[in-house]
């Protein structure tokens, strides 16, 4: 390992009552819910050779909007939309949108900052795809920071799918507020996961991944997912359990003054607050060493103060905005909350065949139908009530998005 961080900041985290209670406080923050954001992910390529763009060009195209793991100088300013850049290991681009009051006016500020991104990139020649699975590249990454170094060889030990997550994919990410106090907390984080298996089928549209051994899947990039380190991506169904589940997690890397993050084989968070590692790791754990393994979770639904949806492809075109929209109609009050937990309890714990078989399976396509139905009658949005008519339509015929009008 690189040579431990001496001044690390954040205040000692010395129990774990006091990492839990630490939790559950930065993860659950308490309010009515009334702002909802999304993170959306393309592949890039240079055109017309179709490789990926190094890093000097992102730069150069992205100018004082490059983010900081490109180059640490930048001021990485937002958008005019509000929405700030980032770039994933693989050269993906996302756009991490501003909080807002609506789906609407998310939806209206991601597109205006999209054409703005595309017409940056597009001064080097880059081009941005909305495929959610790369199937011409083998993986490759470019961003070489400590962090991603030691996220690559944790993952190779486990298997393929690490780096094809890392470098290969792009997700549709939708956040909303975690609820105005802990029973709401809970109802919304149980139908966020009940509703997740159906939302992956209805959503599911990357039946090919360069690189992947064997079979189609529905969604290669959901598949990334369940097969590159359980203990990190299975998260817990009970919002009650996740401060302890956080303690359990494998620890990915310890920030050290070096460039070697590697983290004790298999020790956790909870090793560290123990003081089982504090003579491997050269010092006891702080809040902001908390806050950072915080960031190296991928459960389905993760919580960062809100609740941030993890399980969707990155989407045809524009048709990210009809998930957007599904969430923030199914969240929309407690009688929809209702309807939508009823529709997807039969099928709340089929992750992964949802990933596998997407809307083959009928079990599957008639919950996607019947929550993006719902999600159609509940929705305050003319434009939006048309796109989620038009895609439970689409579901109930079996076909993925984009492949019909």
């Amino acid at each position: 390992m690189g040579t431990a961080i001496q001044s690390v900041e954040g205040v000692g985290v010395t129990s774990r009552p006091a990492a839990e209670a630490y939790i559950g406080g930065v993860c659950f923050k308490l309010g009515p819910p009334q702002l909802i954001g999304a993170e959306l992910e393309w592949l890039t390529a240079q055109v017309p050779e179709f490789v990926r763009p190094d890093l000097a060009a992102l730069a150069d195209a992205l100018g004082p909007h490059t983010p900081r793991t490109i180059d640490p100088s930048s001021p990485a300013e937002p958008l005019p939309g509000g929405s700030a850049v980032t770039v994933e290991p693989g050269g993906q681009i996302e756009l991490s949108s501003a909080p807002c009051r609506s789906a609407r006016e998310l939806c209206d500020y991601l597109s205006a900052d999209y054409a703005v991104l595309a017409d940056l990139l597009s001064t080097r020649a880059i081009f941005m795809s909305s495929e959610a699975a790369d199937t011409r590249r083998p993986a490759h990454r470019l961003l070489q920071s400590p962090r991603y170094c030691a996220m690559e060889s944790r993952f190779r030990e486990i298997g393929p799918y690490g780096k094809l997550m890392m470098c290969n994919t792009a997700a549709t990410q939708v956040s909303v507020d975690a609820g105005a106090d802990p029973a709401a907390v809970e109802q919304r984080w149980r139908l966020l996961h009940a509703i997740g298996p159906a939302l992956i089928a209805a959503f599911a549209c990357s039946p090919r991944l360069y690189g992947v051994p064997d079979g189609q899947w529905a969604s290669q990039r959901m598949r990334t997912w369940l097969e590159l380190d359980s203990p990190r991506t299975a998260g817990t169904r009970n919002s009650g359990d996740y401060a302890r589940w956080v303690l359990d997690v494998p620890l990915l890397c310890v920030r050290g003054d070096g460039t070697d993050w590697t983290a004790p084989p298999e020790a956790t968070f909870g090793d560290w607050v123990d003081g089982a590692l504090d003579d491997v790791i050269g010092r006891s754990p702080t809040s902001a060493d908390l806050d950072y393994h915080l960031t190296t979770l991928f459960p389905p639904v993760r919580a960062a103060g809100y609740l941030e949806v993890r399980y969707l492809d990155a989407q045809p075109g524009n048709l990210w905005r009809v998930p957007v929209a599904a969430i923030d109609a199914l969240l929309s009050g407690p009688g929809v909350m209702a309807e939508a937990l009823a529709a997807a309890l039969p099928t709340s714990e089929r992750w992964r065949d949802a990933a596998e078989f997407g809307l083959a399976d009928l079990e599957l396509r008639a919950a996607a139908t019947a929550l993006l139905s719902l999600a159609a009658s509940y929705s305050p949005d003319p434009e939006f009530v048309r796109l989620l008519d038009a895609a439970a339509e689409r579901c109930c015929r079996g076909h993925a998005p984009g492949e019909e009008s």
